[in-house]
C-alpha cells in the first residue's frame, strides 16, 4: 500500500512537471497507452495474466473509464498551480464525497456523526486553501482539484459495484481503451512534439499507473480496507517530500493545520461509521 502511494505520488509529481510543455489529453494518453501496452506485454509472455478480459457489466466500467478521466483531467489542471501537498489535501476529501454517494446511489444508512466528521474535513480544506486565496491564489485551481476529487470518489462507488469481478486486467482494459478511443482525437489536434527525454517522461507515467494499480491489488489480497486505510495518509508525506526536492515548496502552517483536521476527520468519520 505504502508503494502503491508513493507511485501514485511520483506519477503526480511527474506530471506536474510535464503540465507545463504538454496539453493534459496528451499527457493521459500515453500514459493509458503505456498502460495497455504492459498488460499486453504481460499476457504475451503468461497467458492470462490479471485474469479475463471480457465484463457482464460494461456500462459500470464505461462509467468508471468516464471518471478516471475526469480525475486525471482535473488534478491535471490544478497540479498547474498549486503545490502536491495542497491538491492532496482536496483529494482527501475523497472518502466524505464516497460516502455521501453511497447514501444517495446505493441507499446506505449513515449515523449522523459521519456527516458531522465530513463537515470537519471540509472545513480542513478551507483553513488550508485560504492563505493561498487570500494571496491571489487561483480559486480555479482548487476547482479543477475538486472536480478531480468527485470523480475520483464516482470511482470508489463504482469500485464497490464491481467488487465481484475479480481480476486485475478486466479493470486495466475497460479503464484505459475507451480513454485512449476519447482522448485521441484530442491529442491529435493539439500535439505537441515531445522534445529530448520527455517522450522517457511521458512513457514512465504509465509505469507509473501500472505498477501502482498492482500494488494496490496486492495490498487488498492480504488486507481488508478497513486496515489499508490508514496508510492513505502517507500520501500526503510523499506529496510535501515531492514539493520540497523538486520545487523548493515547503507546507504554509496554514496547510499543516489543514491537513490535521482532514485526517483526523477522516479518521473519526471512519470509526463512527463502523461502529454504528
Amino acid at each position: 500500500m505504502l508503494s502503491a502511494l508513493g507511485l501514485f505520488a511520483a506519477l503526480d509529481a511527474n506530471s506536474k512537471l510535464l503540465s507545463g510543455a504538454y496539453p493534459v489529453a496528451q499527457v493521459v494518453l500515453v500514459r493509458l497507452v503505456v498502460v495497455l501496452a504492459l498488460l499486453l506485454a504481460a499476457r504475451l509472455v503468461r497467458p492470462g495474466t490479471g485474469g479475463e478480459l471480457g465484463t457482464r457489466h460494461p456500462w459500470l466500467h464505461l462509467l468508471r473509464a468516464a471518471a478516471m478521466l475526469g480525475s486525471a483531467f482535473g488534478f491535471f489542471q490544478a497540479l498547474r498551480e498549486i503545490p502536491l501537498a495542497e491538491g492532496y489535501l482536496v483529494y482527501f476529501t475523497a472518502p466524505f464525497m464516497t460516502l455521501a454517494l453511497a447514501a444517495l446511489v446505493l441507499n446506505e444508512k449513515l449515523p449522523r456523526a459521519v456527516w458531522l466528521w465530513s463537515g470537519v474535513g471540509f472545513l480542513g480544506v478551507l483553513v488550508a486553501m485560504a492563505p493561498g486565496l487570500q494571496a491571489g491564489g487561483s480559486l480555479l485551481a482548487y476547482g479543477y482539484a475538486l472536480l478531480g476529487t468527485v470523480s475520483y470518489a464516482l470511482v470508489l462507488t463504482v469500485n464497490r459495484s464491481l467488487r465481484h469481478e475479480a481480476g486485475v486486467a478486466r479493470l486495466v482494459l475497460w479503464s484505459a481503451l475507451p480513454g485512449v478511443l476519447v482522448l485521441l482525437p484530442f491529442t491529435i489536434s493539439a500535439w505537441v512534439p515531445p522534445q529530448g527525454g520527455d517522450w522517457l517522461a511521458l512513457s514512465v507515467n504509465g509505469i507509473f499507473a501500472g505498477a501502482a494499480t498492482i500494488c494496490l491489488a496486492v495490498a487488498f489480497r492480504h488486507a481488508n480496507a478497513a486496515q489499508l486505510a490508514p496508510l492513505e495518509f502517507s500520501a500526503l508525506l510523499w506529496a510535501m517530500l515531492a514539493d520540497l526536492a523538486i520545487w523548493g515548496v515547503l507546507p504554509q502552517t496554514a496547510t499543516l493545520a489543514g491537513g490535521i483536521l482532514v485526517v483526523a476527520a477522516c479518521v473519526m468519520s471512519q470509526r463512527a461509521r463502523h461502529h454504528a
